[in-house]
């Protein structure tokens, strides 16, 4: 018997241990570890905050839900992992001390780097969980003039809910009849182009950001916030009213004296997702070191790389399978329409771009089919 342990209920951990109890038989064990048992639809929380859906619409309960699957549900935070003993400590939960392993899978996330930005959490908001999104939503309502900025710190590494954001922020005040009062603009840490690795989305994302007329101010590095005004690195200073930033991520702090991860704390993993330098370990998701922002969907995809290439290591073969790092995402909002990129981030190939109302409906299913599948 075999006992798996998966570190972290984000989208890598979830799945990589729904496809191991689906490519394992009974004999072997297989555990999950998260410091919460709610787990959290993040691709829905620009939609929550703006009053789309509601709470119990982008969250279920991830214990149910793994033992429904023939996976064992511990509710604790990961405190120490000993690679050479196999053993990982946690704590803060439903019980703490060490549990043993013979096979792990890394799938802690990115920690939120706010302590590189002084002031954010006085004067900024975010998206990243469900509290910050609902707050975030009463400031909208709130608004009634002046000026909302929408930004990225340094390696911060998610775009997307930016300008899906701020085209959202567009649509909402027009319903009010308040867009004239507000004004909104867009802060890149870099450029359209460096953001999305493709001159074609970038060409087509500047085009929709200026048909909403939002202001986009590129290469400022946000490194400090007062009230009503961001500090860059270059000493501008951008005044707002109201301001939804991301902040920089890192690596997880939990495999960071294993010798094992970057200096920003990534894990370095080859392309079968097996943690380089050290047996039986793979790592998915945010925690690993792979170029390019941090999205839901590579999390997905890399889960199931890892899942099958240590099913089949169990069972006495070689890796079957490696991962293709692609970026898809879907920007709802643009005008009446949505936009769609796909990008293959290793090749120099360019992206496929596409504008549409399916893409609207093409996300929503997508979203609806996860959260069907797990309640």
């Amino acid at each position: 018997m075999a006992k798996v342990l998966v570190l972290g209920g984000g989208f890598g951990g979830v799945v990589a241990a729904e496809r191991l109890a689906e490519k394992l038989g009974d004999e072997h064990q297989i555990t999950l570890v998260s410091r919460s048992r709610q787990f959290v639809f993040y691709p829905a929380l620009v939609r929550l905050a703006f009053g789309k859906c509601q709470p119990s619409d982008v969250s279920f309960d991830l214990r149910q839900t793994m033992l429904n699957r023939r996976v064992n549900f511990i509710e604790a935070e990961v405190a120490y992992i000993d690679p050479f003993d196999r053993t990982v400590t946690i704590a803060h939960g439903q019980v703490e001390g060490k549990l043993g392993y013979d096979y792990l899978v890394f799938a802690l996330g990115r920690r939120l780097a706010t302590e590189q930005i002084p002031g954010f959490y006085e004067h900024a908001h975010h998206l990243l969980n469900v509290d910050k999104a609902i707050k975030f939503g009463k400031a909208i309502n709130k608004l009634k003039e002046g000026r909302v900025v929408f930004g990225q710190c340094p390696d911060a590494r998610l775009p997307v809910p930016v300008y899906e954001s701020a085209f959202a922020l567009v649509r909402l005040l027009e319903k009010k009849g308040k867009r004239e009062s507000v004004s909104i603009t867009v802060v890149s840490p870099t450029t359209l182009e460096s953001e999305l690795g493709d001159l074609a989305a970038a060409a087509a994302i500047s085009k929709a950001l200026e048909a909403q007329q939002i202001d986009f101010l590129p290469n400022l590095r946000i490194n400090g916030l007062k009230e009503n005004s961001a500090m860059t690195i270059g000493g501008d200073e951008i005044n707002f009213d109201l301001l939804m930033l991301v902040p920089p991520f890192r690596g997880s702090s939990a495999a960071s004296h294993v010798g094992i991860t970057t200096e920003d704390g990534y894990i370095k993993v080859d392309r079968s997702m097996h943690v380089m330098g050290h047996e039986r370990t793979y790592a998915v998701g945010d925690c690993v070191d792979f170029e390019g922002p941090k999205m839901g969907h590579m999390a997905v995809r890399q889960a199931e790389v890892a899942a099958t290439n240590l099913a089949a290591e169990i069972n006495g073969y070689g890796p079957v399978s490696q991962y293709d790092h692609e970026m898809r995402f879907v920007i709802e909002g643009v005008e009446n329409d949505a936009f769609y990129m796909h990008k293959d981030l290793w090749k120099d190939s360019p992206a496929t771009v596409r504008q549409g109302r399916f893409w609207n409906w093409a996300k929503r299913v997508q979203e609806e089919y996860w959260e069907f599948s797990h309640l």
